[in-house]
């Protein structure tokens, strides 16, 4: 079994502000920091820092030929990544004092993905494989449904949620990982518990990872259920909290641990991420997840 991300690469600018900057508003940036990510090499980061094999599926602009280097520092494999003519896809975050973080998002080469090179992509893996995608990138309807044609088992993280997830089979997907905000979006629901109902209806077979940010996480699957709570940390930098959640998760979905042991591990990993500044660089080792106690 192999398992493939199919994601975006970003550069990541990141301003540490007082708060976030409101409408009409001009403050001053107390630090800014440059750093690889996107939610796909993030996500493929903490794969690999839970210890799976993982290959990256994805497009750089010319300015992104470090994405290469990082890779095989993370242990990430690049044989089916590609560099595109323009730019890369770009963030800029700021994060105020609290460790919050405010978002905005250019697409850049993550928007350039072809049919072709999807299919090119694809014609290495085979049933029973693993795909994790996102919504940073375009031709996601596409990609579920030549995935799920071969058979492989999708896991999809619906972040950032719009309305281009509506042109997408959701009935292919095997596992949802998302947060309490895109839950609502997806549902129309506000709570946890209606929010999950929901999904039991619309998508029975399907596996739900719902975090909760501070408030823990709920996994449901069928009959099911089991709630974990957060560890409580200094929180530095919330960016990639989610994405090393999902790969911590991932990870123990794939090694077949038990659900309790799977969420305990995630739930520590994303604490020890937010207790450090940046994106990618502030996923935690495996190593370092089982010496926190929390």
């Amino acid at each position: 079994m192999k398992v493939l991300n199919f994601g975006s690469l970003n550069l990541d600018y990141t301003y540490k502000v007082p708060h976030i900057v409101r409408e009409g508003e001009t403050i001053a940036a107390k630090e800014v920091s440059y750093n690889l990510g996107g939610k796909g090499f993030n996500q493929s980061v903490a794969l690999a820092r839970a210890g799976v094999p993982v290959y990256h599926a994805g497009l750089v602009g010319e300015e992104g030929l470090d994405f290469y280097d990082a890779c095989e520092t993370y242990g990430i494999k690049t044989n089916y990544m590609k560099t595109v003519t323009g730019r890369c896809g770009h963030t800029i975050i700021q994060v105020d004092e609290a460790g919050q973080n405010s978002i905005v998002l250019f697409g850049g080469a993550n928007y350039k993905n072809s049919k072709e090179y999807v299919d090119e992509v694809l014609s290495n893996f085979e049933a029973q494989d693993v795909i994790l995608l996102q919504n940073e990138i375009n031709e996601l309807p596409y990609i579920i449904d030549q995935a799920f044609a071969k058979g492989m088992s999708i896991i999809l993280n619906p972040s950032p949620y719009n309305e281009k997830l509506d042109e997408c089979d959701m009935g292919k997907v095997a596992v949802f990982i998302l947060n309490e905000t895109e839950g609502q979006q997806m549902t129309g629901m506000t709570t946890p518990a209606t929010i999950v109902s929901a999904f039991d209806a619309n998508f029975p077979n399907a596996k739900l990872m719902l975090t909760l940010g501070k408030g823990g996480c709920i996994f449901h699957h069928g009959d099911e259920e089991l709630y974990q709570a957060a560890f409580d940390v200094q929180a530095v930098d919330t960016t990639a909290a989610g994405d090393t959640f999902t790969g911590f998760f991932i990870a123990g979905l794939l090694k077949k641990q038990p659900m309790r042991d799977i969420l305990v591990t995630a739930s520590k990993a994303a604490a020890l991420a937010v207790t450090k500044p940046g994106a990618a660089a502030s996923i935690p080792f495996m190593s370092e997840v089982e010496l926190f106690e929390g």
